[in-house]
């Protein structure tokens, strides 16, 4: 378990010092598999605040391990007793799996299986807070925890047996609904004040535009941000001002190596129209948004704060980068450029 899943070992904290209201989450994720190998422990625990990594155990190290600077103000003893929580559950995990494969009839039968485990609770912008607890076995949901009922929800029928078990121990069921109400909260809190340097920063995003001409056919426009933190951002492509929803596709907001974030967002067009669409980009740290658009050939140019280039109103956007080092290549944009490499694998 995670911390504060088990003892009473945080009582006497006041949560002064706690970071700006949400939204927040802490989340742990357990995972144990039915064949092990190199680079693949038998049992692994990772714990996040928001996106950040600060926590890991694996059944081949030495025990449990900080891996983000601010968690290292619980000392030795957290530590310890974080190795002997992950150590306690990893023999009942191993169980778990062989169980669950008896369940889907795929005892004796050699091959990769997964079972998950994730909880965690979140503290929402308005102040209010939220729990989850769900397992999983070979990427499916295999059980979930309804916090309002409180009851188990089985999606399939060789979970049946397992909810049965959870539903009938009453005592378990109110543990598990006083941690994610209020002890999980209790150590969200706390963790966002030791991280609240990191969490609290703001960086602004650096802009691109680019474009690549089909021979014979439409202009494929795209727009990124890069290097911006916290992960809220909306990226929208304006033709002459109107939003052309349902024409633009977007890559999702993911992580770079450094803790920032990049997301891009593509449009086409007729290449005769390039000179009419600009990229928008809203952020709720920015006072007003940011506008990119390209000239006649593809290039960098600078991104403006406030209206589009040449409106009323329009400005050089402080802080904004028009020509970083670099900007990864990302599917949708760039195909086959070089990539930083911090963002392989992902």
């Amino acid at each position: 378990a995670g911390p504060g899943e088990r003892g009473c070992w945080l009582w006497g904290w006041t949560g002064k010092g706690a970071a700006d209201p949400g939204p927040h989450s802490l989340r742990y994720f357990y995972t144990a598999v039915s064949e092990p190998g190199p680079g693949l422990p038998q049992f692994t625990v990772v714990g996040y605040l928001d996106d950040q990594l600060f926590f890991h155990f694996d059944s081949e190290g030495k025990g449990a391990q900080p891996r983000a600077p601010w968690i290292q103000a619980e000392g030795p003893e957290y530590w310890d007793r974080q190795t002997w929580i992950a150590k306690g559950w990893q023999e009942a995990f191993n169980g778990n799996v062989r169980i669950a494969m008896e369940h889907y009839n795929q005892s004796g039968v050699r091959g990769l299986h997964t079972f998950q485990y994730m909880y965690g609770c979140q503290l929402r912008a308005d102040g209010s807070t939220g729990g989850f607890r769900q397992y999983g076995y070979d990427g499916r949901d295999f059980l979930s925890y309804d916090t309002r009922t409180p009851t188990w929800v089985a999606p399939s029928k060789e979970a049946e047996i397992t909810k049965g078990k959870m539903d009938a121990d009453r005592r378990l069921s109110q543990q598990q609904r006083d941690y994610l109400e209020r002890k999980c909260v209790e150590w969200l809190q706390k963790y966002l004040g030791y991280g609240k340097e990191t969490l609290q920063r703001r960086e602004r995003p650096a802009m691109r535009v680019t474009g690549r001409d089909a021979p014979g056919g439409p202009t494929t426009l795209c727009c990124r941000a890069h290097g911006f933190y916290p992960r809220d951002i909306a990226l929208s492509w304006l033709r002459k001002g109107e939003s052309r929803e349902q024409e633009t596709w977007r890559g999702g907001v993911l992580p770079n190596g450094d803790g920032t974030y990049h997301a891009w967002a593509t449009v086409e067009l007729d290449p005769r129209e390039r000179g009419l669409y600009r990229c928008h980009v809203e952020r709720e740290s920015l006072a007003q948004p940011l506008v990119a658009g390209v000239t006649a050939e593809p290039a960098w140019i600078p991104a403006r704060a406030g209206p589009g280039p040449g409106q009323p109103g329009s400005q050089p956007g402080r802080g904004v980068t028009a020509e970083p080092t670099w900007i990864p290549a990302w599917p949708g944009c760039d195909r086959g450029a070089s990539l930083d490499p911090s963002l392989a694998g992902l």
